[in-house]
């Protein structure tokens, strides 16, 4: 199992660098972290350091990805990572109807999601102000 994991540290470095490898590391550690502050005290106890320069969206979508976390934690960490590119974006939780079986969804704002014409937006949380840069 050691091989593919070196196999996917190679390929991002080779496509990122190193910059790309510590903002995948920080994508998968403020997943992690996020999971652990809405236990404790919801969403006005999220704190996340600012991420490394450089990256894409895609490839923290990515990291995301991998780090097994849902929609609120990946959405959150997002939110912080566009926040330190000077683009704040709103986390928007929706929910469906009881009647159709009780969902909930977070996406940010202006994310395209096949999901959220489904859903009754429920709150929006923009992003905090001392994010943006």
């Amino acid at each position: 199992m050691l091989i593919p994991r070196v196999v996917a540290v190679a390929r991002l470095i080779r496509g990122y660098g190193p910059l790309g490898v510590a903002l995948v590391a920080w994508a998968m550690l403020a997943c992690r972290l996020v999971r652990r502050q809405l236990a404790r005290g919801g969403l006005g106890a999220v704190r996340l350091a600012a991420p490394p320069p450089g990256g894409t969206d895609r490839l923290v979508r990515r990291a995301l990805r991998r780090s097994g976390g849902n929609c609120l934690e990946s959405a959150l960490v997002r939110q912080r990572w566009f926040a330190e590119q000077g683009v704040p974006r709103t986390v928007v939780i929706g929910v469906s109807a009881p009647a159709a079986g009780f969902h909930a969804h977070a996406w940010l704002d202006g994310d395209p999601d096949p999901h959220r014409h489904e859903l009754a937006v429920i709150l929006r949380h923009p992003a905090p102000p001392a994010w943006v840069r």
